[in-house]
């Protein structure tokens, strides 16, 4: 079965570009422009892995995260924080509300490829 990853980010190049990734590497893309949309669509399409950026309108990658960790029905889903923010106390927020994986921005592609492997193979 189709491995599914939903990207929220709303800079549309960072869409794009980790979108192709995603395809590249064989899995299904859902895209979402903003925190509430990308909650909406992590708990209609139920992926297997969400790759958010923190900084985003109406609800920020942090407050999504909480929300997907916090619910059982979603709890499961791996997430990848992704974000321009490298400092120790962003990285901190980002394990305690139950992310995965944290990426600071610029990324490079190989690395991202990686941990799509090494979180959904």
């Amino acid at each position: 079965m189709l491995k599914k990853i939903l990207v929220c980010d709303d800079e549309l190049y960072i869409l794009q570009a980790i979108g192709r990734v995603v395809r590249e590497e064989g899995y299904g893309l859902i895209t979402a422009e903003d925190g509430e949309q990308g909650l909406q669509l992590a708990r209609a399409e139920m992926p297997d892995l969400v790759l958010l950026d923190v900084m985003m309108p109406k609800m920020s990658g942090f407050e999504v995260c909480r929300e997907l960790k916090s619910d059982p029905s979603t709890a499961r889903i791996h997430i990848i924080l992704l974000t321009a923010m490298g400092q120790k106390r962003d990285i901190q927020e980002g394990s305690q509300c139950g992310a995965n994986d944290y990426m600071t921005k610029p990324f490079s592609p190989r690395k991202l490829r990686m941990r799509l492997h090494e979180l959904l193979d």
